[in-house]
């Protein structure tokens, strides 16, 4: 991308104002609706513990953080950069937010009379709908989380998406959807379709890890690179492709 400096945590951290990702504006609104909530439990005299806001706040700051930075242009020219973001969103940030129990601070602040009785039943009209049984069963949610690694990095999907306008985008949404699909059953302490028992969330995680880990190794070992897009960084950065592949493929396994 025109404009960057040679990538370094320093240039990461600072703040591109002229590629900024919609999905910043999801943090943003996320973060302010979830405070905006709790005061809402909180003058009702109800407590509402100080864990979760901090897990679900700092799941919206990680999420601006990781698409409203240059991490974001970096992103789109290193694929280590971009797994950095890929894991970040499917692994870091579904957890605080699951963990800050939003679905059980909508029910709590959320006025049973007028405008907020048809937020409820709404509410829970899609969580008991048969759609959402199917897609929290861990017979889809396990493949889909998956999919985001297998399908999308051994496949042409990859180059071909992020060749298209809003493709990096459309790929961020999908990495963090998927998830939170995956990590709501075995995490969630509210509201849920169904529920899982203890034993088949830790079967869950048992099949998922070892799977994941994999897709690392095969990158690290891969004699090629696997995906075009990150091909041709700027020459004047000096990064070897080959190596940057071998650390995207060390921070999947990692």
């Amino acid at each position: 991308m025109n404009g960057l400096a040679p990538p370094s945590i320093g240039q990461m951290l600072t703040w591109d104002f002229s590629s900024l990702s919609p999905i910043v504006l999801l943090g943003a609104v996320l973060a302010l609706w979830y405070w905006w909530s709790m005061h809402r439990v909180r003058a009702r005299g109800r407590l509402w513990p100080w864990y979760r806001t901090a897990c679900f706040l700092a799941g919206c700051l990680l999420l601006i953080a990781v698409t409203g930075s240059k991490v974001e242009s970096y992103g789109n020219e290193l694929f280590s950069v971009w797994m950095f973001q890929h894991l970040t969103l499917s692994m870091a940030i579904p957890p605080l937010w699951v963990l800050g129990s939003p679905g059980l601070l909508l029910l709590r602040s959320t006025s049973h009379r007028g405008p907020g009785r048809n937020v409820l039943a709404l509410a829970l009209l899609a969580l008991r709908s048969r759609p959402a049984r199917w897609m929290l069963h861990p017979g889809f949610t396990i493949p889909v989380f998956l999919f985001s690694y297998y399908g999308i990095y051994l496949s042409p999907i990859f180059d071909a998406v992020s060749g298209l306008p809003a493709g990096h985008v459309f790929l961020e949404i999908f990495f963090l959807a998927s998830g939170l699909l995956f990590i709501m059953p075995v995490l969630a302490t509210g509201p849920l379709p169904v529920r899982q028992s203890y034993l088949g969330r830790c079967f869950d995680l048992f099949v998922e890890m070892p799977l994941h880990v994999f897709i690392g190794v095969v990158l690290m070992m891969a004699t090629k690179p696997l995906l075009t897009t990150f091909v041709n960084p700027p020459p004047e950065w000096g990064v070897d492709v080959m190596q940057d592949q071998q650390l995207a493929g060390a921070l999947a396994w990692s």
